[in-house]
């Protein structure tokens, strides 16, 4: 090719970028000079050049994918009935949640007024059947887990321990009559409910090592002690707390009133997670509970633990949540992030990253998903969901990681949504059982050999 042509094609190629970009960058270099060297290029190097300014002047014109972190699809195992309740909260989530989810974090309060909001989606108690709830399946509400915590990690803890652990415990483990007056206002919202199980000195071993006591005097029950870490209980009506009966050292469940005297809750502060929930510690000082609204149907820990295997999926897939919208952020992020002249998202090292986000991302959803499966079919064993809660709140810790690496400096800034889930995701890791606890249910599952202490 002689040089004349060269520059002919070379010039060509400029024109398709883009004629007043050419005209203004006239005006900063000497155009003679640069096609001078251009018919000083062998043809390796032109061809370097002309793959440089095809590429720079189709830019604009290159159509990038969906930022989506179902890769495998797995929303098309959803019913058409079970995709448009999950639409649903994405768009409330988009819509109502999303403006607002730094500034109520960041002063560490709740936003109430959501809470009307979302008693309209329809959603609460939503695998339970009767009592005005939707009777759908375990696994819509795992995934409604997963589009709450996708956007906000708290409102997700928010509602999974009022739709959860709260109607969970009185659906399982009170009477009939106890269920029609409390789960049909909890599923409309207009009763909202905590759980109080954990103490100030016993998390992990609060089965066999439980303090707060009750003892039954009359027709009524006569509770003493402290909780700690309960979500929801510094404005719930109705808090369910567990107690261990004097006399017979077997645990029982009351569902306690926010009127009830000798119950005091007050807030705790100065938390780097789920500043949105507000977390109390809990005072029970001489609180009288009636007979009536003792928990039926619970006599022993077991029944506890029955409550906390049903909801555990949930917190599992509040993990895919929390890695699903720390994945989603960062890629946003990095397609309009440009430096040396190009978005970050073209760059291997970042690619890696966001790669090794999405197998760990991809790999959470669809054990999860069988999870949710097991549970449909009343399949599902405590080892199983302990399985889940390890592997997805350690790999969230790694997901949210990356996600924050890939920014920068600006990862640590509220306003990219990611150090939030950085934050979260360290409540995550630890509530509804440590990493440690739940890997010594699943160690004694496979072994045969228990390593619990005790």
């Amino acid at each position: 090719m002689s040089i004349f042509s060269k520059i002919k094609q070379t010039i060509s190629l400029m024109q398709e970028v883009d004629l007043d970009a050419l005209a203004k960058i006239s005006k900063k270099i000497n155009i003679p000079e640069v096609m001078s060297a251009v018919g000083e290029l062998d043809d390796t190097q032109l061809k370097g050049l002309m793959k440089m300014l095809k590429t720079q002047g189709k830019r604009g014109q290159h159509k990038l994918p969906p930022i989506d972190g179902d890769f495998y699809d797995l929303s098309l195992k959803l019913s058409q009935e079970e995709r448009d309740i999950q639409i649903k909260v994405r768009n409330f989530m988009e819509d109502e949640v999303k403006p607002i989810a730094n500034e109520y974090w960041n002063k560490a309060e709740f936003p109430h007024h959501i809470i009307p909001k979302i008693g309209a989606l329809n959603i609460c108690g939503i695998a339970y059947e009767g009592y005005g709830c939707p009777n759908q399946s375990f696994l819509m509400e795992g995934v409604l887990a997963m589009e709450l915590a996708r956007v906000d990690v708290s409102i997700s803890t928010f509602f999974g321990v009022h739709s959860g652990l709260a109607m969970g415990s009185i659906y399982l483990c009170g009477s009939d009559a106890q269920k029609e007056e409390w789960l049909p206002k909890m599923q409309r919202m207009e009763v909202i409910g905590a759980f109080g199980l954990t103490e100030p000195n016993v998390g992990s071993a609060v089965a066999g090592g439980m303090e707060t006591t009750c003892y039954k005097e009359g027709n009524e029950w006569i509770l003493n002690g402290e909780k700690k870490w309960i979500g929801n209980a510094t404005f719930s009506d109705i808090t369910i707390i567990w107690a261990r009966e004097k006399e017979t050292n077997r645990v029982k469940g009351f569902i306690v009133r926010k009127e009830n005297p000798g119950f005091k809750a007050e807030k705790m502060e100065d938390k780097m997670a789920l500043r949105t929930v507000q977390n109390a510690k809990i005072t029970l000082t001489d609180c009288h509970i009636p007979e009536s609204d003792r928990l039926q149907k619970c006599d022993s820990f077991k029944d506890t633990a029955k409550v906390l295997k049903m909801t555990r999926a949930g917190v599992a897939w509040q993990a895919v949540g929390c890695a699903r919208g720390a994945y989603e952020s960062a890629l946003k992020y990095t397609k309009k992030r440009e430096q040396f002249g190009r978005p970050i998202a073209a760059f291997q090292l970042i690619q890696n990253h966001l790669v090794e986000m999405l197998a760990n991302l991809t790999a959470m959803q669809t054990m999860c998903f069988r999870l949710s499966e097991l549970q449909d079919q009343d399949l599902l064993t405590d080892e199983q969901a302990s399985l889940a809660k390890v592997f997805c709140s350690m790999r969230t810790r790694d997901v949210v990681s990356r996600a924050r690496e890939v920014m920068g400096g600006n990862g640590i800034l509220l306003e990219y949504d990611v150090a939030r889930f950085v934050a979260d995701a360290e409540a995550i890791y630890s509530y509804e059982g440590t990493k440690e606890i739940n890997t010594l249910i699943v160690g004694r599952a496979i072994t045969g050999y228990s390593a619990f202490v005790g």
